[in-house]
């Protein structure tokens, strides 16, 4: 959807008048529903006068197409400004431009396309503006039928017209060289290279067709993209389906495929517990159906299980558009209905009711997901819901499936591959944790190696020295400890300490999961749930404790950093006995998540001394 179009004549006029961010404001009243906030207004104000002065070249046609604030269809991604026009060789052309009000910037180590900088009222981490507008660019390029079809040339690059370059400047460091390649960066002082940039691109005016068509354009992924996700699968061991997880898998892809031929609603719930394979089907499916020429997209609250999936399958081919498969859960708030043909929902329990930043939007992401797409699929384990806003249920599922009118269809994954393929270790952990009562009293029997260890420094030596084989071990701990702000990307500050102990928690600039020197780092819930390891080491912190073998929670252990608890004490002063019982389910069902994130083994220290004593005597061994 364009927010704002016209021709670069009419648009220099109106900026000349000073009309423009007012007509901005107006067609987002309109089309948009909502009301334009005032720095929202003011960038416009700024940044269109500066665009004005661009295309104040006389060499540009003064009938080239002007766009505003083009919403990608389908996502929350908005491009700020787009010329259109005729190219040199005679195919129809559209340069995009992020533009950016920033004015200086720092780079990220270990990244390619993150960068530092004061936005939002903050300084925050974001993606670089060459990156962005390159990502922009491969949405369009991969997704939009007409550009396929007819051949239109989508040009990108950034403007940052407030920001001036000093020497060895980081936001050209050679990290994000690959990006500003692809999506030139134009800063303050270059408004002539920008204007070449936009000459060499748009040779003859359109009257704005260009945009028309692609605003109108059917969605479908592009023939090129077919084939490379299904290439990044091919021969990856990580990714191949097993005994029920391939008929689980077979079954999903039926329904989808039917959803898209007769129209017909479809919502899948497939419940399996840790180990599954609920991540590799929804991988698999992801690749086939995306080959099969649907619209698909992967999509996780979480952000660790794509980031680390989507890192994967872009580690198997050049700089894929991958990252554009891979959703949020809270983009759907304005989504049309079947807008999407497939919507895989991996970790459906960590779902939401309100999106945003301040949870203040929409209604409920369950049902936005499903009236978003054709096919929906819930991989879901209710055992692992581990904050106070998380809604995923079945019954929550069947119940917004039946407003929208959705066909559900309930599937579970049975066989089980993490924790050396025992169930019986799962069983014995629930019962000890004392969630649910089991036969499995003891892990007599079982090879799955599970240790209790007095001094987290013994766990940390076993974890480093497993680790050495695969690069797939890790430390894990209960969010007991306040996440530093300073010192979030550097490993040198100790956010965990106990006794002669001290280690940082993951740092911001790296993809826990996979990174190499991510063993010299603790993770946390929100950096493994949906993850595996082959051993995990869990530092128990003291909101689980244990009195004459009983396990008791406390909610106010937690660090004060920790989002997952938000609102608990409200609901402790509101009703005590609830607010208890949500905290014990919370608390006991984060440690079972990071407990049975090891493949092979898990070691355990605990701060509570007696409960640690209390997890040896169940051992049996």
């Amino acid at each position: 959807m364009v927010i704002y179009s016209s021709t670069k004549n009419r648009f220099l006029d109106s900026v000349k008048n000073g009309t423009i961010a007012d007509e901005i404001s107006g067609a987002v009243r309109e089309k948009m529903r909502r009301r334009t906030g005032d720095s929202e207004y003011r960038s416009w104000m700024n940044s269109m006068q500066h665009m004005s002065a661009v295309l104040s070249d006389q060499s540009i046609p003064a009938d080239a197409g002007v766009a505003i604030e083009y919403n990608i269809p389908h996502t929350s991604k908005r491009v700020d400004f787009i010329v259109t026009g005729i190219g040199g060789d005679g195919r129809p052309c559209a340069v995009l431009i992020e533009l950016k009000q920033w004015e200086d910037a720092s780079a990220i180590e270990g990244t390619d396309a993150l960068v530092e900088t004061f936005t939002g009222g903050g300084v925050r981490t974001v993606v670089h503006p060459s990156y962005q507008a390159w990502s922009y660019a491969a949405m369009i390029t991969d997704y939009n039928a007409s550009v396929q079809d007819m051949g239109i040339a989508i040009r990108p690059c950034a403007f940052l017209h407030n920001y001036t370059l000093r020497e060895n400047d980081p936001i050209l460091y050679p990290q994000y060289q690959t990006y500003i390649k692809d999506a030139p960066l134009f800063t303050r002082g270059q408004t002539a290279e920008l204007q070449k940039f936009i000459r060499e691109n748009i040779c003859k005016g359109d009257g704005g067709q260009v945009i028309r068509t692609i605003d109108g354009s059917e969605i479908r992924p592009s023939k090129s993209l077919q084939d490379a996700i299904g290439g990044m699968l091919d021969g990856n061991r990580e990714f191949i389906m097993l005994d029920d997880q391939k008929v689980v898998f077979e079954k999903i892809l039926e329904a989808a495929c039917m959803s898209r031929s007769d129209g017909w609603k479809r919502t899948v719930i497939v419940e399996g517990g840790p180990g599954t394979g609920k991540s590799v089907i929804a991988v698999n499916l992801l690749a086939r159906l995306t080959q099969a020429g649907q619209y698909v997209q992967y999509v996780s609250k979480n952000s660790a299980p794509r980031t680390v999936y989507a890192k994967k399958l872009k580690g198997r081919m050049t700089k894929s558009s991958v990252d554009n498969m891979f959703k949020g859960s809270g983009i759907y708030t304005q989504s049309q209905l079947n807008e999407v043909d497939t919507v895989l929902v991996d970790e459906a329990h960590r779902l939401n009711a309100k999106s945003g930043v301040y949870q203040n939007l929409g209604e409920n992401q369950i049902k936005e997901l499903i009236h978003a797409a054709k096919c929906s699929v819930f991989f879901i384990d209710e055992s692992q819901r581990v904050t106070m806003s998380d809604i995923g249920s079945i019954p929550e599922i069947e119940d917004r499936a039946d407003e929208e009118g959705s066909e559900v269809i309930r599937m579970e994954l049975v066989s089980q591959f993490r924790c050396n393929g025992s169930d019986a270790y799962l069983s014995w952990l629930d019962d000890v944790l004392q969630i649910r009562s089991t036969a499995n009293h003891t892990l007599a029997g079982t090879d799955y190696d599970f240790r209790v260890l007095d001094d987290p420094n013994e766990v940390r030596r076993l974890i480093v020295e497993r680790n050495e084989s695969d690069g797939r071990s890790r430390m894990l701990a209960g969010y007991c400890w306040n996440w530093l702000k300073n010192g979030q990307n550097d490993t040198g500050v100790h956010d965990i300490v106990i006794g002669d102990f001290a280690m940082s928690w993951n740092l911001g600039n790296s993809i826990f999961a996979i990174d190499d020197t991510s063993i010299n780092e603790v993770g946390c819930i929100h950096t493994s749930q949906g993850l595996e390891f082959s051993y995990a080491g869990v530092i128990i912190g003291p909101d689980l404790i244990c009195r004459d073998g009983r396990l008791i929670t406390d909610f106010n252990a937690r660090a004060k950093t920790d989002q997952s608890m938000r609102g608990i004490k409200k609901l402790y002063a509101e009703d005590p006995a609830y607010a208890l019982t949500r905290a014990e389910e919370i608390i006991k069902n984060t440690y079972r998540t990071l407990m049975t994130r090891g493949m092979k083994g898990c070691y355990v220290y605990c701060v509570d001394r007696e409960l640690g004593e209390y997890l040896k005597s169940r051992l049996g061994r």
